[in-house]
């Protein structure tokens, strides 16, 4: 392999002096520690490369050796459960309290293996060939997606470590690959499919104001914007548990050491609604920290979306969390900067867009090489300074996702769960997935949407009106339209972690919510225009049952929310009598 000569010296990033041919994106080891790096300038006097590890004791005259492949991660089952760094190197298991320098594997670990092919069969880029199990979680072996031909010898059901070569493929052109349980593939190419899906089933969060107002596709893409204590962590925590997805990615790129420390604290110690189990058992944690080397965290991003795709071939649904892009982008404009490139907007440099697009568009519902369907879900937190969301990467980010949750600070000071601001947040996807509404026996899903954020729109425009000339002065619709904002937001949108019945809601149960929220505000805005009082309308007890029926009527009690129908129409029915009676 070419070696280099290193010259200069500045942070994450040297200089070097070339003695034989590299490549652009090429990985290289730097010094007798081997400390990993990436090629990111190369001319014929001069190669500029960006150190994932700390450069502190690097001096001129090093020598750096390249290894002739890009920047790669090697991907098996033993990921699933564990914690790594920005290039999925462990954290867990060594002795030094510190992250050593060099490079560092992950040791053995032993699977019960069962073949799907013999010998014989003729096998494709990204086809199974075995499946692996442990502690009740099934997994499956593929072909690595650019190697083809004929099964030569492949071993028999039994334990082995994942390490071991399981089987032997002659390729089409003469030659004999050996393959295990892992491969390699490199971080910043997207892995292939045979098909991209469109985009016409949610993936289900169980919070109510996302499902219902502001929905992402499976495999689509969201932002999470807001400042500091709006509870993007949180959120992206509620998400792991709740959503419907078999996979879930934790990117922890550039956040501080004690929140980090917080989120791997308590994954560990969520329990998976499904299975009764460990959440981690199907959950892969990447820590970056803010005082790792800057330049790993650039990588980390790109580390877990590639860990999700390799989820995603085996015809799993995957949920990636980056918390966040923020900081990620921060990274970005360091490494830029020691570059002397021409910075660009908030000192970014001007290819922040595009990069940010490179990790967006890795997410998608696809048709895997193994002709299964799977997708991956990309939900990328975004922390913009005092909550400006008119900064850089805030409005990039808002280019390539198609569902954007703004986070409000008075929300979340008013101890308001989940925080998403519904009159600063939108989602593009609604047309694609109203038909899985109605197969799923909500036909008026998208009318009933469209109701409940004109209304809200109208409470805000109210309340500003009302701070200068009071409640009582407005007319009495006016009035009534403040009532159902206050029940459509405490009622309905606000969520409870810590209610048994109301931390999750599913499709079902939101859609008979939902209807008798806007049955409420329909049979309450006739009855004003009848005559009946705001002041009665507040006072029927049933409006109080509407309130609690999040936290009051589980999963289990859907028959009772036909019964409240019912009690509500008899209190408008009893209210309109004594109105008529009275007049």
């Amino acid at each position: 392999m070419a070696e280099a000569r290193l010259r200069w010296v500045a942070g994450p990033v040297i200089r070097a002096v070339p003695e034989g041919d590299f490549a652009i994106n090429e990985a290289v080891l730097i010094g007798e520690r081997r400390l990993l790096g990436e090629i990111i300038r190369l001319t014929r006097e001069e190669i500029v490369i960006q150190v994932y590890e700390d450069t502190t004791g690097l001096r001129p005259g090093v020598r750096i050796h390249g290894t002739g492949y890009p920047l790669s991660v090697k991907l098996g089952p033993a990921l699933l459960g564990n914690i790594f760094d920005g290039l999925l190197r462990p954290l867990a298991g060594g002795d030094a309290i510190y992250v050593e320098p060099g490079m560092r594997a992950a040791p053995e670990q032993r699977f019960s293996f069962t073949p799907k092919l013999k010998i014989g069969d003729a096998v494709n880029g990204g086809e199974v060939f075995g499946e692996v199990s442990r502690n009740g979680v099934n997994q499956r072996l593929l072909i690595p997606p650019d190697i083809g031909g004929r099964i030569e010898t492949i071993e028999s059901v039994g334990d082995y470590t994942d390490t071991t070569d399981l089987l032997t493929v002659a390729t089409a052109d003469g030659e004999t690959r050996n393959l295990g349980m892992q491969h390699t593939w490199p971080v910043r190419v997207p892995r292939p499919v045979a098909k991209r899906l469109p985009p016409d089933r949610p993936m289900i969060t169980g919070q109510r104001i996302l499902d219902t107002l502001f929905p992402i596709a499976r495999g689509g893409k969201a932002a999470l914007p807001g400042g500091f204590g709006t509870g993007k962590t949180v959120l992206q925590e509620s998400l792991a548990k709740w959503c419907d997805a078999d996979i879930i990615i934790y990117v922890g790129c550039g956040e501080r050491g004690n929140e980090m420390a917080g989120v791997l604290h308590e994954f560990p110690q969520l329990q998976d609604p499904r299975t009764g189990r460990s959440l981690m058992e199907r959950t892969l944690i990447i820590a970056n920290t803010s005082n790792m080397p800057v330049a790993a965290r650039e990588a980390s991003i790109y580390t877990g979306v590639t860990v999700a795709e390799y989820f995603r071939d085996q015809g799993l649904h995957v949920a990636l969390m980056a918390d966040s892009t923020s900081r990620w982008a921060e990274a970005l404009r360091e490494v830029s900067g020691r570059l002397g490139e021409l910075p660009g907007e908030a000192g970014y440099p001007a290819y922040l867009s595009s990069r940010l697009a490179s990790f967006y568009e890795r997410a998608g519902r696809v048709t895997g090489l193994c002709g299964e369907e799977g997708s991956l879900s990309i939900i990328g937190a975004v922390s913009p300074p005092s909550g400006d969301f008119s900064e850089p990467v805030t409005t990039h980010t808002k280019r390539y996702v198609r569902s954007f949750w703004g986070l409000d600070r008075d929300r979340a000071q008013a101890r308001f769960y989940p925080a998403v601001h519904p009159l600063q947040s939108y989602a593009e996807a609604v047309d694609e997935l109203a038909g899985w509404w109605r197969e799923r026996g909500s036909p008026h899903w998208l009318e009933r949407r469209a109701r409940l954020l004109q209304i809200l729109e109208e409470q805000d425009q109210l309340e500003r009106m009302a701070r200068i000339v009071g409640k009582d002065a407005l007319p009495p619709r006016q009035q009534c339209i403040l009532l159902a904002g206050e029940l459509i937001n405490q009622g309905y949108l606000m969520q409870s972690s810590f209610s048994p019945n109301d931390r999750y809601a599913s499709p079902e149960r939101q859609t008979v919510m939902l209807a008798l929220i806007t049955r409420y505000i329909d049979l309450a805005l006739q009855a004003v225009e009848q005559g009946v009082s705001v002041d009665a309308l507040r006072g029927m007890p049933v409006l109080r049952k509407l309130q609690r029926m999040k936290e009051d009527l589980g999963e289990e009690a859907l028959d009772a929310y036909a019964e409240l129908e019912h009690e509500l129409d008899d209190a408008f029915a009893k209210s309109q009598k004594e109105t008529a009676d009275e007049g």
